[in-house]
């Protein structure tokens, strides 16, 4: 069935109580856009990390609707909800339906990282390469929500994960997924050779896609996933890969720090080019050395958990 869009632009700031508005009158969805962003670039739509609001100041919401909806009688609703918001420039538009997931994925090609890793779509066949008998091979299916490996930020943690399996470094250890996602790179961790992975994600449906995806790749028995406040705090890894945003490493440095096994090895992402000096400096007194890889315009951060430093 074809939808009702209402969409309004608001400061970062404001964006909880108009989403909050939004389901209070009965939205079917919720999406959120980088107000300044072309639609086609790829910094348009980036996942909040963990406990974390998008980094963009002015965002642009759109819930969708039934299509016999009265625009005018949800102007009404949304105003008495919460009457301190302006919905003066809230925009309507009739869209057609069309089956989203699939429209995106039939545009989705199998990919590459590194020598050995490769994303390949449920609806594509395993490309030569893939078929090799050492790939990994993640089949995704992820929707919209989530994670498909075509990021700068996922593909350069992907890129970082085969290259440890290269050197050895994966098989048989235990890896951490700090805001899975779509459990993309816990998923590639074990096909390349780790024997159990953790997911922690803020958002109930990524733990749900990262389950689910685990299932359809046959590792469903070697993966747990928890909210941040059930992760077991405890508990040490060998390898801890964060693709979050840079305010949430900042803030999790510590946590993150503490999860990893001394020795053992950690790959931080989600990193605009030109933030990785501070976050360089703030996890300098747990790991040396600290190593950058760009793509694009993002970066990643990776290092050695060292003995010593703070706890």
């Amino acid at each position: 069935m074809p939808f009702l869009e209402l969409a309004i632009q608001c400061r970062q700031a404001q964006q909880p109580r108009y989403e909050h508005a939004f389901e209070d009158v009965g939205a079917l969805a919720v999406t959120l856009l980088d107000a300044d962003a072309d639609t086609d670039n790829e910094h348009a739509i980036l996942e909040p990390g963990v406990g974390q609001t998008p980094l963009w100041g002015e965002i642009t919401l759109s819930a969708l609707f039934p299509a016999e909806s009265d625009a005018l009688l949800l102007l009404a609703a949304l105003e008495a909800f919460d009457p301190a918001l302006d919905w003066s420039r809230a925009r309507f538009r009739a869209i057609e339906d069309q089956d989203w997931e699939r429209a995106w994925m039939d545009q989705y090609a199998p990919l590459a990282f590194g020598t050995r890793t490769f994303i390949v779509p449920w609806n594509h066949a395993l490309p030569v390469e893939a078929q090799a008998p050492d790939a990994a091979v993640v089949r995704l299916d992820p929707g919209l929500a989530f994670g498909s490996g075509t990021h700068p930020t996922t593909s350069l943690c992907l890129q970082w994960l085969d290259a440890l399996a290269g050197r050895g470094v994966l098989q048989g250890a235990d890896i951490l997924d700090f805001g899975c996602g779509s459990g993309i790179l816990a998923l590639a961790a074990l096909k390349l050779g780790a024997a159990r992975a953790v997911g922690v994600d803020n958002d109930p449906q990524a733990l749900l896609a990262t389950h689910d995806n685990a299932e359809r790749n046959g590792v469903s028995d070697r993966l747990v996933v928890h909210l941040p406040q059930d992760e077991p705090a405890t508990t040490t890894y060998p390898i801890v890969v964060a693709n979050i945003l840079a305010s949430a490493l900042d803030a999790l440095a510590d946590t993150l720090a503490a999860r990893v096994a001394p020795g053992g090895r950690i790959a931080l992402s989600g990193i605009l080019d030109g933030q990785q000096a501070a976050l360089v400096e703030r996890y300098a007194s747990w790991f040396e050395p600290l190593t950058i890889a760009h793509e694009g315009d993002w970066v990643r951060i990776d290092g050695v958990r060292t003995s010593a430093g703070r706890e």
